[in-house]
């Protein structure tokens, strides 16, 4: 098993996931690559978002369709103002890169947000520590073990 899968797996098994990785000849950089990999739908995938705001790091697991609000994602957060992290920053955040990043087991310890739309599905995907690996699991789970505030942040435009 990739060293960086490894890690996904024994992350989760420190939170109560167990993750059962499934690894695609194809990337799965993209919700809809993920998706089609997968076989299942878009609004099933996890996407994992880095901002930086003025009190720190923050990681938004956002529902596969659905673009990310900043103005919501800072009130949620309860900062002035937040930005999408760089890839080079959020891989020094997460120790992942952008499309392989897990929703726990990061290099630094960060608040998460989980979109509200993703609660209405009994199974999402998530990255498992490379661009071509996902794990599913049950969306209550995932904010269990993310010790997530779910709330509404995507752009309603």
């Amino acid at each position: 098993m990739d060293p960086k899968v490894a890690q996904v797996v024994a992350a989760g098994r420190e939170v109560g996931v167990d993750v059962v990785p499934r690894t695609f000849p194809a990337e799965t950089r993209t919700a809809v690559d993920a998706a089609a990999a997968v076989g299942c739908d878009v609004a099933q995938i996890v996407k994992s978002l880095v901002l930086e705001s003025p009190d720190g790091p923050l990681l938004f697991l956002v529902g596969g369709p659905n673009r990310l609000d900043l103005a919501k994602a800072a009130a949620v957060a309860g900062v002035g103002e937040v930005t999408l992290a760089s890839a080079t920053r959020a891989k020094a955040i997460t120790g992942y890169s952008i499309g392989a990043t897990p929703p726990f087991g990061l290099a630094t310890a960060v608040p998460v947000f989980v979109d509200e739309d993703l609660m209405a599905h009994a199974e999402v995907w998530a990255a498992a520590g490379r661009p071509d690996s996902v794990f599913p699991t049950e969306p209550g789970r995932l904010v269990q073990a993310t010790k997530a505030r779910v709330a509404n942040i995507k752009d309603e435009r």
